[in-house]
């Protein structure tokens, strides 16, 4: 969730997020000015092909595409990045992702052999690919038996009742547990949650303090850790405590099973 210097801006944020689930003003607003450029266009397509017929029921207006810039997510964009870096360096025999995107599980799985497990799974066929209708909180595995697993941006989600799981504030430290179960010993686990001040941001995600991660994870080793600033840049192999004051950074851990 951003957070903004001014107050007024955070105001005003706040009123946006309350009510762009079933309206979106800035979409409304932009949507309008489209339309003026959008048959503007038309008709001066019309006039340089005149010998194309564009029907009216075949008309299809895409009106937020102009920018000047393509927008993308920072954090998504670097932690499947950073994940499939990983992987491929470190080559396992097979892998599990655990309610990440599923465009990053069928990435993997043209590297090597990769299961993706969601409670909304999705339905596809892919070689290498697996998908398991199965939660965060009863993994079908026993114990210590995954060599690799990867869990980005999900676990804050846990027990806020979002994506129709049960509402349970201890929900992700469930998770934390049940994914350190799993994990064979000598394993690498590979987790993203958002860091900084820690807060619940209801019912979207949480924000976490960086040693609260930490503590969840006691069992392994901390291998590495990334991050994404509050700009979006990407700080490779950084120093955990420095986004501790942050206000939603992404932090990127990497840990092992002794």
């Amino acid at each position: 969730m951003k957070v903004y210097k001014s107050k007024s801006k955070n105001i005003a944020y706040f009123g946006y997020r309350m009510v762009n689930q079933v309206f979106d003003p800035i979409i409304f607003l932009k949507g309008l000015w489209g339309y003026v450029w959008y048959f503007r266009d038309l008709i001066k397509f019309r006039i340089l092909s005149p010998g194309t017929k564009v029907k009216l029921l075949d008309l299809y207006p895409q009106l937020h595409d102009k920018t000047s810039m393509t927008g993308f997510d920072a954090h998504y964009f670097y932690q499947q990045l950073w994940l499939f870096e990983n992987v491929l360096k470190n080559k396992p025999k097979e892998h599990v992702d655990v309610g990440s995107t599923y465009q990053m599980s069928g990435y993997l799985s043209k590297i090597v052999p990769t299961t993706f497990i969601d409670i909304r799974p999705i339905n596809a066929k892919l070689e290498n690919l697996k998908v398991l209708d199965a939660s965060i909180l009863d993994l079908p595995y026993k114990d210590n038996s995954l060599e690799s697993v990867s869990c980005l941006h999900v676990i804050e989600h846990i027990g806020l009742g979002r994506y129709g799981d049960k509402i349970d504030p201890n929900g992700w430290e469930k998770a934390c547990k049940e994914l350190q179960r799993v994990l064979a010993e000598g394993g690498r686990l590979y987790v993203s949650v958002p860091i900084g001040k820690s807060k619940v941001c209801f019912n979207a995600h949480r924000v976490f303090d960086v040693e609260d991660v930490l503590k969840a994870f006691n069992e392994l080793k901390l291998l590495e850790f990334s991050a994404v600033d509050d700009n979006g840049s990407f700080m490779q192999s950084s120093d955990p405590q420095v986004f501790r004051k942050a206000n939603y950074g992404l932090g990127m851990f990497v840990f092992k099973k002794p």
